[in-house]
C-alpha cells in the first residue's frame, strides 16, 4: 500500500544543479520520494511526503528545500526524540510542528 498525503501541497523541490548524486536523500527518505537517475537524485512523487525534513537536513549540497516543521510527522518525530508531547506552535514544554500561530493549525497536532 502507497501511503499519500494530501495531494499537491508538499513544498519540496531540488535543485538537480546543485546535485552532487551522493544519495543521502534517496537513503533518508522514509517514503521513497526520491530516486537516483544519471548520477543525480530526482523526485518521483512529491505526494508521498510527510515533510519530516530528513532530506533537506542531510544534503550535504544543499540542494533541497522543503518546509521541514510543518508536518505533523516533524512534530512527533522531535516529541520522540526530546521527550516532550508534539504540538502545533512555540510551547516550550512541547515538540512544535513549526507552527507560530496560537490558533489551530492545518497539521492537525495540536
Amino acid at each position: 500500500m502507497e501511503l499519500k498525503y494530501i495531494s499537491s501541497v508538499i513544498k519540496l523541490e531540488l535543485d538537480q544543479d546543485k546535485c552532487i548524486g551522493c544519495g543521502m536523500c534517496v537513503n533518508v527518505c522514509p517514503h521513497n520520494v526520491f530516486e537516483m537517475e544519471n548520477k543525480k537524485a530526482k523526485i518521483i512523487n512529491k505526494d508521498l511526503c510527510m515533510e519530516c525534513g530528513a532530506c533537506k537536513k542531510n544534503c550535504p549540497a544543499m540542494a533541497i528545500e522543503a518546509n521541514n516543521g510543518v508536518g505533523c510527522a516533524y512534530a512527533i518525530i522531535n516529541g520522540m526524540i526530546k521527550g516532550k508531547k508534539a504540538t502545533c506552535g512555540d510551547d516550550d514544554e512541547a515538540s512544535s510542528c513549526g507552527n507560530n500561530n496560537k490558533k489551530k493549525s492545518s497539521c492537525g497536532c495540536g
